[in-house]
């Protein structure tokens, strides 16, 4: 018996897995771009630069509640099987 998910079907969590990498990755960039005065010798960048460097662990939170919606549905979907 062939399995009943398609390959191109998205599961719960998957909007906010992909949207928590987008803003973890966007955090990282920032990161980047504040540390970086701080090696070259230049004029650090103003305070709200750093406030956009959390990003990085709004993104990172953000994928992890998609990771746990996607485990939760996976237990539903295998209890509804069981029975």
């Amino acid at each position: 018996m062939r399995d009943k998910t398609q390959t191109n079907s998205a599961a719960p969590g998957d909007r906010l897995i992909r949207a928590g990498a987008i803003v973890f990755f966007v955090g990282a960039v920032a990161t980047l771009v504040t540390v970086a005065p701080l090696f070259l010798g230049a004029k650090p960048f103003p305070t709200y630069m750093f406030g956009l460097s959390m990003l990085m662990a709004v993104g990172f939170l953000v994928a992890g509640a998609g990771v746990l919606r996607s485990i939760a549905a996976g237990r539903r979907q295998a209890r509804g099987a069981s029975r």
